[in-house]
């Protein structure tokens, strides 16, 4: 019985040391904690405390304040992008007209009319008005730029022969305006040749060309020849001869094809 008490007691003992030295163990991880915390102070940086006390470090305080944030916080609001300009020039780029001239099905990337123009005024008015419109659909469209820009002025007793070569056709609202300004202008003609239309399988851009060509505007597609005319004419190519891409003809066809269609 005795060796069995001195036993006993000698485990409790041995419990009691093993507790000791983990108690002291942390406080001497406390105790460095604070002095890591101490000589962080000292070195100038910011050390903030979290919910529980805790202490933490730069980089997890800020996560910590903007998940804390965020969680508050409503949808961002949409970001505000500048109007782009509409402007006139002489000639145009290469580059620029062989991208947007491009008569390819799906215009990606295509944000912009590109109108080429040429206006031959009769009865002793001088020369011949050629140049290019731009507009980045974001103001007026180039179609309307026009006549603020190029033809604002309108003299009934004379005869206006008005050409346009445009990278894509009207939409249904330019239409509508073109309508008015020829029933207004009596004496002025309008030719309109496209390199691409515009959603034609839309039903109101269908109705809205059909009316256009009713109130006594020509509506057609480019041709290779066409838009090699456009290059010679408003493009600033340097002497470089236009090389129609791989399937311009084909699309020609294509886009020819549909415009019939919508006008018969």
């Amino acid at each position: 019985m005795a060796e069995k008490s001195s036993s006993g007691v000698s485990s409790r003992l041995a419990m009691r040391r093993k507790e000791r030295a983990a108690e002291k163990k942390t406080e001497t991880e406390v105790k460095k904690e604070e002095q890591n915390v101490e000589k962080s102070a000292e070195d100038g940086e910011q050390v903030e405390v979290n919910g529980t006390g805790e202490a933490v470090a730069n980089g997890d305080a800020e996560v910590t304040k903007g998940a804390a944030g965020n969680a508050g916080q409503d949808k961002p609001e949409p970001m505000e992008l500048p109007p782009f300009e509409t402007f006139t020039g002489d000639r145009m780029d290469p580059f620029s007209f062989k991208f947007q001239f491009k008569n390819v099905e799906y215009s990606s990337g295509r944000n912009k009319t590109l109108l080429c123009y040429l206006v031959d005024q009769s009865h002793g008015v001088d020369g011949l008005l050629r140049g290019f419109v731009e507009d980045e659909h974001a103001g007026a469209h180039a179609e309307l730029a026009f006549f603020h820009l190029v033809l604002p002025q309108y003299d009934p007793s004379v005869n206006y022969t008005v050409t346009w070569y445009v990278s894509s056709s009207p939409c249904a609202s330019c239409c509508a305006k073109l309508i008015e300004v020829l029933q207004e202008r009596k004496t002025l003609r309008l030719t309109i040749f496209s390199a691409r239309l515009l959603d034609f399988e839309e039903p109101d851009i269908r109705a809205a060309l059909k009316a256009l060509a009713g109130a006594g505007c020509k509506l057609r597609m480019m041709k290779p020849l066409d838009f090699s005319y456009s290059w010679d004419t408003f493009v600033e190519h340097e002497d470089q001869k236009f090389t129609p891409w791989e399937d311009c003809q084909e699309n020609y066809e294509f886009y020819q094809e549909k415009l019939a269609d919508i006008l018969e």
